[in-house]
């Protein structure tokens, strides 16, 4: 991976010689908001901001949001699984890296998993990364950084379009929109199919049943699924500075899980599901420079288990006691968890004298968790409440010298955890060409109510018990980076180094089994493998090093990242009354990722775009089932934009992923470091249509010149 990425940067270089181009300057030109909450070009934004623009998105013809982060950036890392994506960044897992979709949190919390099937990613305009903790502007869950994924905004008087993808597996992605402004009206609808065959990349599998692996398990690497979702937007201008909106969606996943041929000890007796709702309304009201914004959106996630084959399992009896043992059907559908959440923010952005800008509002949110056999009581809740206020401020200290300051503070009650206030500062120096940001800010995190109280058993290839703990107390962090970034002509380069201090660190860790409920050790015996509890941990860090490289030359596009990191963790041993090291699961000390891609227009009406791109991650390691083994996956893809015809436009995306077909064959149930199938291959067929700018003035401009005409 070192020598790939040296002789890639060591290819770009030389190119500087050839000439420049004002493509990396317009990339720089590109307006961020993530990371102040207020609007700044990428080359003034005073928090190191990594963005995936447009171009780069249309270019990689991703078929999902790990493929594109994963290929696209080198901090990320992820093990999707059946539950969701098992996503890592710079270090810190799911639980730390608060997902948003144009500025409102993401809900799916998916066994502390993010279901990111919940995003189109046909409809994405650009994703911002902001690294590091944001809770003074953001709260919990903003620890280890921030993703906004910003949507594409459709004001054409009429936009149908449709995409489709076919790939290996029998994958298929299907992406339908439908646009319509009439007046000072506006909607967009949007509708999402993915689905796919599934695959097994090994047939040989442990299990705690039998004394010897079983060699020709039917278990597959990735299950067969099916999810949609269909999303609607409406927008209404009502005056000039004001608009309103609402909006809705409903989303259902559905992973099949095929049984195995061992029916006695068969743990793959039901199937998954997923149902997601969500429904917003709000607005904005801009004020000249100023603005003020309200958002009231409710969301719920409810995960099911739909049983295949009669089972017994945790359960309620007919008396409403939870019991370890009941009987299930076939075809009986059996809630496992309902989570959903109200949350309302009010929020101003004010410019104030002496080159001020204020940033100010409000927060209220509330969960509500029914868990009938997972938890006790059945249900829980929790609410929290903010004030917070950010103030950037700016200065010219000379003719090419600017200074930007930015300093933030939110206020926090929570239920059970009371009050905390978490201070952030950030300052970028800007010397013409180069520019030197540093950070401090600290995260805080209160325990979720998952963690508190959740408790089951997974009997997968050994038999886990899983407990929660109601005396977790809440996360906090302390988060340092140091970045320079210089820019000139067609070249982009930066490196940022950082260290994230995490105090009473929430972290799964193997405990003793005695130290199980009784009426497990009653239940399972010697047959209970492990016990697992969420603990604070005493200390925990990351610390490391991200590095990136873009070039632009005429019609090619050179990019290259890299990041290194390490982490230390200690927990408390009741045992030995000694604090014992352990490893942050998933973690890789080496990652990186190379591209690059050429487009070409051929006369008036085809253009061909060409891709290579390659990820890279040395060994991530776990605590228990083994480590995940190191690999390289390169991806060739292909765009062909084939004009338009009339008001049609017409695109053809092909490509080959996986080109040297690398499996991880690692045993089923263990630990995989990927779980690619091997080389793949895809291709989509985009037909957009598009008429006028708005419905409303098209029709009275068609009345007004073809009176004696039907229009």
């Amino acid at each position: 991976m070192r020598q790939t990425l040296l002789y890639v940067i060591t290819f770009c270089f030389p190119l500087l010689l050839l000439g420049q181009t004002e493509g990396n300057e317009t990339a720089m030109k590109e307006v961020v908001v993530t990371a102040t909450g207020t609007s700044h070009t990428l080359k003034d934004v005073p928090v190191q901001t990594e963005v995936i623009s447009r171009k780069m998105l249309d270019n990689f013809g991703g078929k999902s949001i790990e493929e594109i982060l994963g290929s696209l950036t080198a901090s990320f890392a992820f093990n999707e699984g059946d539950m969701g994506s098992q996503m890592q960044l710079n270090g810190l897992g799911n639980s730390y890296i608060l997902v948003m979709v144009d500025g409102k949190r993401l809900h799916g919390d998916v066994g502390g998993e993010n279901d990111l099937s919940l995003i189109d990613p046909r409809n994405i305009e650009k994703i911002e990364i902001v690294k590091g903790a944001s809770s003074a502007l953001y709260g919990s869950d903003a620890i280890a950084g921030v993703i906004n994924i910003i949507t594409k905004k459709h004001n054409e008087g009429l936009l149908v379009e449709n995409s489709t993808t076919l790939g290996s597996y029998g994958d298929v992605r299907q992406h339908n929109g439908l646009a319509v402004s009439y007046g000072k009206l506006s909607s967009y609808t949007n509708f999402h199919l993915q689905r796919t065959d599934g695959w097994q990349n090994t047939s040989k599998e442990h299990t705690s049943t039998f004394e010897t692996p079983i060699t020709d398990s039917r278990s597959m690497t990735v299950n067969p699924k099916t999810n949609w979702k269909l999303a609607e937007r409406l927008t209404w201008q009502i005056f000039p500075g004001i608009e309103l909106y609402g909006e809705g969606s409903y989303h259902q996943r559905g992973i099949f899980r095929p049984q195995g041929k061992y029916a006695k000890y068969d743990v793959t007796y039901y199937d998954m599901r997923y149902q997601n709702a969500s429904a917003a309304v709000g607005g904005k009201w801009t004020m000249g420079k100023n603005l003020l914004t309200l958002d009231i959106d409710w969301n719920k996630h409810a995960y099911f288990h739909e049983f295949t084959s009669i089972a017994t399992t945790e359960g309620i009896d007919k008396n409403g006691n939870f019991v370890l043992e009941y009987p299930y059907f076939p075809g009986q559908r059996v809630l496992q968890s309902d989570q959903q959440r109200f949350t309302a923010h009010l929020k101003g952005v004010f410019h104030l004298p002496y080159h001020h800008l204020l940033s100010a509002g409000m927060e209220y949110r509330y969960d509500w968790l029914k868990a009938p056999t997972s938890i006790e009581g059945r249900e829980a809740n929790d609410n929290t409440e903010a004030l917070y206020a950010q103030d950037e401020w700016q200065t010219r200290l000379g003719k090419s010298v600017q200074w930007h300051v930015n300093g933030g503070l939110r206020l926090i009650r929570n239920q059970q955890f009371g009050w905390h206030l978490s201070p952030k500062v950030s300052s970028m120096l800007s010397l013409g060409d180069f520019r030197l940001r540093a950070t401090w800010s600290q995260g805080f995190k209160t325990p979720t109510l998952k963690e508190q109280r959740y408790r089951y058993v997974r009997e997968m290839t050994q038999i886990i018990l899983f407990l929660g703990n109601r005396s977790l107390k809440p996360q906090k962090s302390n988060y340092f980076s140091l970045g320079a970034e210089y820019t000139i002509a067609g070249l982009t380069l930066s490196v940022t180094g950082y260290y994230n201090r995490l105090d009473d660190m929430i972290a799964l860790v193997t405990i003793p089994r005695s130290e199980a409920p009784s009426q497990y050790i009653q239940q399972y015996g010697e047959t209970l493998n492990k016990v697992r509890q969420y603990k604070n941990m005493e200390r925990a860090k990351t610390y490391g090093v991200d590095a990136t490289a873009r070039y632009v030359l005429r019609e090619w596009t050179f990019g290259a990242g890299y990041s290194y990191l390490d982490t230390q963790a200690e927990v408390y041993n009741e045992t030995t009354h000694s604090l014992d090291k352990v490893v942050i699961d998933g973690m890789a000390h080496h990652k990186g990722n190379v591209y690059v891609t050429w487009n070409h227009r051929f006369g008036r009406g085809y253009t061909l775009g060409a891709g290579v791109y390659g990820r890279m991650s040395s060994k991530r390691f776990y605590q228990i089932n083994g480590d995940g083994k190191g690999y390289q996956i390169w991806r060739l893809s292909t765009t062909h934009d084939l004009g338009t015809t009339g008001k049609f436009f017409w695109r053809l995306e092909a490509g080959i992923d996986n080109i040297f077909n690398y499996v991880d064959r690692t045993d089923h149930g263990l630990h995989l470091g990927t779980t690619t199938p091997g080389t793949t291959v895809y291709g989509t067929l985009t037909i957009r249509f598009r008429h006028g700018k708005n419905l409303k003035n098209n029709y009275k401009f068609n009345l007004k010149n073809n009176d004696n005409e039907e229009d």
